[in-house]
C-alpha cells in the first residue's frame, strides 16, 4: 500500500471519527434537551407523550442540527423589592421569591426560549399578582394572620397565568414584608409615644393606688393609736384606783406603820447622792421620824394625827 493511499484512509478514519463524534450528544439525568435545525425544533421528544429528549445518548445531523438543553431541577427567582398599597391604605415594601420548573421544554423554548426570558416574563407575572392579591388584604392580615394563605393564592393564580409558558410554580414566598422606612420611622415615633402614655398612665395608676394605701395607714394608725391610748388610760386609770384602794385599805388597817413607810419612801426620795438641798424649818413635820421613830418628835403632831411626813415636798435651788 502506498503512502498517499495509507495517508487518505488515515485522513478518512478521522474525519468519519469527528463526524461520528459530531453526530452524538448526551443529556444528563437532570437536564432535558431540544434539537433545532437552522432554528426551527427538529426533534423534541425522545419518549411519546412527553416534551424534551430523555436523558441518555443520542445521535443528530451534523453541522446542521443544533442542541439546546434545560434544566429539569428547580429554578430560583428572586424578584426586585416593590410597594403595594394594602386595602387599608397601607404601603408597603414587599420583597418575594419564586421556585419553578420547567415541565414542558417545546412549549418553554417557544413562548420564552430561555431561562432569562422566562424570569422576565414570570417576574411580571408575579408581581402583578402580588401587587392584586395583597391589594385585597389588610396590612394585619399581609403581615400576621393571613399570610400563608396569601402566599398560596399568589402560588395558584401565577400557575394559572404561566400555565402556557411550559413551567410549573413550585412555590411563592413573601421573604419581607416592610412599610417604607419613613412610614417606619412613624410608626415607630407613635408606637414609642403610645408606650410612653401607658406607662405614664401606669405611674399614675400606682401613684393614686400608693397614695390611697398611704392615706388608709395612716388613717388605720391614728385609729390604733387613738384605742391604744384610749385603753392605756382606761388601764391606768384602773391601776391608779386599784392602787388607791390598796393604800387607803392599808392606811386604815395601820395608820401609824403607813405614815413611818411614806416618810421613809419621802426620804429615800428626796436625800439622795449629790447635791441635795431642803429649804426646811428643823422642826418641820417632814422631819418628825428623824428624832422619834413614833413619828412624834413635833408638838403639832402630838395628838398623833396629822398627814405623813411624804406630804413634806423637798425644795431645791
Amino acid at each position: 500500500m502506498s503512502a498517499t493511499l495509507r495517508t487518505a484512509l488515515i485522513a478518512a478514519a478521522a474525519i468519519l471519527v469527528v463526524v461520528i463524534l459530531a453526530s452524538l450528544f448526551v443529556v444528563q439525568q437532570t437536564q432535558s434537551a431540544l434539537v433545532l435545525r437552522f432554528g426551527a425544533v427538529q426533534q423534541a421528544s425522545s419518549v411519546p407523550g412527553q416534551s424534551g429528549i430523555a436523558p441518555g445518548l443520542h445521535f443528530k445531523v451534523p453541522l446542521i442540527d443544533n442542541v439546546v438543553y434545560f434544566d429539569r431541577r428547580i429554578l430560583d427567582l428572586d424578584l426586585p423589592a416593590q410597594e403595594v398599597i394594602a386595602s387599608d391604605q397601607k404601603r408597603l415594601v414587599v420583597d418575594a421569591y419564586a421556585r419553578y420548573r420547567i415541565t414542558d421544554p417545546l412549549r418553554f423554548y417557544q413562548s420564552v426560549n430561555s431561562i432569562s426570558g422566562a424570569n422576565n416574563r414570570l417576574g411580571s407575572i408575579i408581581s402583578s399578582t402580588v401587587r392584586s392579591v395583597l391589594g385585597e388584604a389588610t396590612f394585619t392580615a399581609v403581615v400576621r394572620t393571613d399570610r400563608d394563605q396569601l402566599m398560596k393564592r399568589i402560588s395558584s393564580e401565577v400557575n394559572t397565568a404561566s400555565r402556557g409558558l411550559g413551567v410549573e410554580i413550585v412555590d411563592v414566598r413573601l421573604r419581607r414584608v416592610d412599610l417604607p422606612d419613613q412610614n417606619s420611622q412613624a410608626v415607630f415615633q407613635r408606637m414609642q409615644t403610645e408606650r410612653q402614655r401607658e406607662a405614664a398612665d401606669i405611674r399614675a395608676q400606682g401613684t393614686q393606688l400608693s397614695l390611697g394605701i398611704r392615706a388608709k395607714a395612716d388613717r388605720d394608725v391614728t385609729v390604733i393609736v387613738a384605742e391604744a391610748t384610749k385603753r392605756s388610760e382606761e388601764l391606768r386609770g384602773q391601776g391608779d384606783a386599784e392602787r388607791n384602794r390598796v393604800l387607803a385599805e392599808a392606811y386604815g388597817r395601820d395608820p401609824s406603820f403607813f405614815s413611818f413607810y411614806r416618810s421613809m419612801q419621802a426620804y429615800e426620795a428626796s436625800l439622795k447622792q449629790g447635791d441635795t438641798r431642803l429649804v426646811l424649818s428643823p422642826d418641820s413635820d417632814f422631819f418628825r421620824y428623824f428624832n422619834d421613830p413614833a413619828g412624834r418628835g413635833n408638838a403639832g403632831n402630838a395628838s398623833g394625827g396629822g398627814q405623813p411626813a411624804g406630804s413634806a415636798a423637798p425644795a431645791r435651788p
